[in-house]
């Protein structure tokens, strides 16, 4: 299957009306302000691509490479972490390590979640339990374990892992830190998604001119959201904002087309960590109103542009590669998504292989 592109149905109604649903937070000061107090806190590099952009005859192309973000491999520990160091601010404002020693946290995880909210829990104090699909490598359990938390295997999808680890939150009066969203559940991943914004402030203060085109990948979309509203927010309505999705896992585009949040249907699709099959509401709510495009793109397309990416330094998984390879297979979009030789893109790489 290849590539498609949907333009946003929904972008110039303003996006979708979800009662009781709250738009992503674009503010990243209050994150800048928790990271300046973490030793293990730099920012991650802004890659400039110029042999690519040659190649496909555009001005500039950047990629922000969250592969070395504090020490975990992932933009992802900017968010579960951030929720804990909140909280523990919270409870203690002057000595918040160790501060939540009376608390667990529970979630599920494909992928690199998880460690973010094992690397909280461990600094300050808390518990950390991780439900894990039986789709999940050994070799990331371990990972989890190797940072303090304890793996519980819960079903064969990322939606049966997540089920298990919201009613293990409520049986046992734990605190559900999930990366998405649904009604009733709002305060934690928003304030979540908030913690990814520093990467798009890094982004800002590292650019000498504003971007054309932003290529973002999605999974529930919770980085996808983030970087859309930072990006209005820093740059207004200009920029073209194109979400990757897989084919095998496009709630994104589905939920844009048809109006109204859409559990999909689909085959386990490579790009694990985007391999999700129910938009996070707040993340959909956002999109709605600030993205332009969703593309999708296959397990084959993305595989195959995989070793080009290793040959520009980007070494990286399907999932981490999923934006990049969008705008390698977006020829056909071209006229469609303003593409030209003035175009600047700015795109993600957001995990360690």
């Amino acid at each position: 299957m290849r590539s498609t592109l949907l333009p946003n149905p929904r972008r110039a109604e303003g996006g979708l009306s979800l009662t009781d649903i709250p738009l992503p937070c674009d503010d990243a000061a209050p994150v800048q302000r928790l990271l300046s107090r973490c030793p293990a806190a730099r920012p991650t590099p802004l890659t400039p691509l110029p042999d690519l952009a040659r190649t496909l005859d555009l001005a500039e192309v950047w990629a922000k490479d969250e592969r070395g973000r504090m020490g975990l491999g992932s933009f992802k520990a900017l968010g579960a972490a951030h929720v804990i160091a909140s909280q523990a601010v919270e409870a203690r404002p002057d000595a918040p390590e160790g501060a939540l020693g009376d608390r667990t946290y529970v979630t599920a995880s494909a992928g690199n979640h998880g460690l973010s909210v094992a690397a909280g829990a461990r600094v300050f104090g808390a518990r950390a339990i991780v439900y894990l699909s039986d789709t999940v490598p050994y070799a990331f359990a371990q990972r989890l374990q190797d940072k303090g938390a304890e793996v519980v295997r819960a079903g064969r999808t990322y939606e049966d892992s997540m089920d298990a680890a919201a009613q293990a939150a409520q049986d046992n009066g734990w605190t559900l830190l999930s990366d998405s969203s649904w009604p009733g559940y709002t305060e934690v991943p928003r304030i979540l998604m908030q913690g990814y914004l520093a990467l798009m402030a890094e982004v800002a203060e590292a650019l000498d001119t504003d971007p054309t085109h932003v290529f973002v990948q999605a999974g529930v979309g919770g980085l996808a959201a983030a970087v859309a509203a930072a990006a209005r927010r820093s740059w207004g309505e200009s920029p073209r904002i194109v979400v990757v999705e897989p084919t095998a896992a496009a709630c994104i585009a589905d939920s844009l087309r048809h109006g109204t949040p859409t559990r999909v249907a689909g085959p386990v699709s490579t790009m694990g960590r985007l391999d999700c099959k129910a938009p996070s509401l707040i993340a959909l709510r956002g999109l709605a109103r600030d993205a332009d495009f969703v593309q999708t793109v296959s397990d084959a397309e993305v595989a195959g542009h995989l070793p080009r990416l290793a040959d520009l330094g980007l070494d990286t998984t399907p999932s981490g590669g999923a934006s990049l390879a969008a705008l390698l297979l977006s020829g056909p979009y071209r006229d469609t998504l303003g593409l030209d030789g003035t175009s600047r893109v700015l795109t993600f790489v957001t995990e360690a292989p």
